[in-house]
């Protein structure tokens, strides 16, 4: 995660700000808590901090709303959201797999074969 990434999502803010922010009511922001729309975190006296990320989303949220897609369409969007991330995370290439992918690539800019079952020191150079 990047350094802009994680200042982002540090709760902060407490709910009046948000509020200011966003021009949502409380009861408005609760009521996205409630959907599992938003998620802020609890300080030890139970009250609610946000990050910037739970801004953009509540803005998000604002914004779909005046486009006319109610409650479980914008769940849905989120839900899609989730699933393409986690599909993207499980396609993350491993250190070996790029390694691997680097070894290949040398051996062809190299002009050399990779032949199963044999050293890069046994091959020898493409005619």
């Amino acid at each position: 995660m990047t350094e802009k990434e994680l200042q982002r999502s540090k709760s902060v803010l407490p709910i009046g700000t948000v509020m200011r922010l966003t021009e949502l009511s409380a009861r408005q922001i609760r009521y996205y808590e409630e959907q599992g729309l938003v998620i802020p975190t609890r300080t030890e006296g139970n009250r609610r901090l946000y990050s910037l990320n739970d801004i953009d989303r509540l803005l998000e949220i604002k914004d779909y709303l005046t486009e006319g897609i109610n409650m479980a369409g914008i769940k849905e969007i989120y839900e899609q959201q989730r699933k393409r991330a986690a599909e993207r995370k499980e396609e993350t290439l491993t250190d070996n797999d790029v390694r691997q992918i680097l070894h290949d690539e040398f051996l062809n800019i190299s002009g050399m074969e990779r032949t199963s079952g044999t050293s890069l020191h046994s091959q020898k150079p493409l005619e």
